[in-house]
């Protein structure tokens, strides 16, 4: 890893068939910061976080993420990398059938020796730090609001410990209070954790007050790389009128 960079894409293309929806993406995002993954309807975002997270190959080029090459890894290699990122998906994807508890506490009875008085102390450890009283960990998803729903998802991603944290539009859905509130969290938790954070939005408060830097997909390529502030010195209309 040089230069604090945690993940590296070089060229990537993605190809369905005779579809091609990447065409030689390129991007460095570095340790601790809170890159942002946008682009319009259709312009591969979340395929690109996909592929960051080992559930869809990509066609050529390369994705290096903690030092490691993802595209040519192994299957044990690759096992170990993920327990050293967690994954926020869109709709949280919990269990239904499990308590919130047991959601939070899967990673760790999976991948750790930890005996279960400690896994559940640990568990409702990451509820506190994701902002959920203890008595949510009872309850089961159905029984949550949206915004305790993406917090439960969220503290089932720290369950490990990550180094790094996927998120996929993690405000949407939210009412404008809960989804400020959940910025606040992601940007909280960056800075006491020390975590890197990837994420797909397309909610304008997230993009101009969390994200230190991210790119624009368009035209199957990487329009823009950067900041808020660099974006609005472009000389280029189009971006310039990206966000609004």
């Amino acid at each position: 890893m040089k230069n604090g960079t945690l993940i590296e894409a070089k060229d990537v293309i993605t190809r369905f068939g005779r579809h091609t929806i990447h065409e030689g993406v390129s991007f460095k995002i570095s340790k601790g910061e809170i890159f942002g993954l946008l682009g319009g309807s259709g312009s591969g975002k979340t395929t690109l976080l996909r592929e960051m997270i080992l559930l869809q190959k990509i066609s050529e080029g390369s994705i290096t993420i903690l030092g490691t090459n993802v595209t040519t890894t192994s299957f044990k290699m690759a096992e170990r990398l993920r327990r050293q990122w967690g994954v926020l998906f869109q709709f949280g994807a919990l269990f239904t059938s499990l308590t919130i508890l047991e959601n939070v506490s899967i990673a760790m009875k999976e991948y750790t020796n930890l005996p279960d008085w400690l896994i559940e102390k640990s568990a409702l450890m990451k509820l506190s730090m994701v902002g959920l009283p203890s008595k949510v960990a009872t309850m089961y998803p159905s029984e949550l609001s949206g915004g305790m729903k993406k917090r439960a998802a969220l503290a089932r991603a720290l369950a490990l410990d990550p180094k790094l944290l996927f998120l996929d539009e993690p405000t949407s859905g939210l009412d404008p209070q809960s989804a400020r509130a959940f910025d606040e969290l992601i940007v909280t938790l960056r800075d006491t954790l020390g975590i890197t954070v990837v994420m797909v939005t397309h909610d304008k408060e997230t993009i101009a007050n969390v994200l230190d830097r991210f790119i624009i997909l368009g035209d199957k390529k990487v329009l823009f790389e950067g900041t808020m502030a660099s974006l609005k010195e472009t000389h280029n209309e189009a971006l310039k009128n990206f966000l609004s």
